[in-house]
């Protein structure tokens, strides 16, 4: 079974990452598009701007966090198409969700991994 990964756009591109999908709203600083090795830029699918700045990466804010970014998702109406592409590429390959926050441990990529990992999880019940 093929997964969903996190990992910084700063780090070299693995052939286990498989699909490769940038999930931040903006792009990271330093960072060519040449060499970032994507396959797709889901800045629809980050958290807005106004999430963003609230959280501040501050760590005691993270749970919160990710309670407002799941809500962001499940209102968002690019997200559905976007848990149909991953629900089909998983079929084939790895996922790489990619960001540019410095803390592994506490960053938006996991939050998102979460949900569609809940989201797919849920479709397969419905059919």
């Amino acid at each position: 079974m093929n997964e969903i990964l996190c990992k910084r756009i700063y780090d070299a591109p693995e052939p286990d990452d498989g699909f490769r999908v940038l999930v931040d709203r903006l792009w990271p600083r330093g960072v060519k598009k040449e060499t970032a090795g994507l396959d797709l830029w889901a800045k629809k699918i980050a958290p807005t701007g106004e999430l963003r700045k609230w959280f501040g990466h501050d760590p005691e804010k993270f749970r919160e966090f990710c309670d407002r970014y799941c809500q962001e998702l499940d209102e968002n109406p690019d997200a559905p198409d976007f848990v149909r592409l991953c629900s089909e590429t998983l079929l084939h390959e790895n996922i790489t969700l990619l960001y540019a926050a410095k803390d592994p441990a506490c960053n938006h990529a996991l939050a998102l991994r979460r949900w569609l990992q809940e989201s797919l999880s849920a479709q397969r019940e419905h059919d």
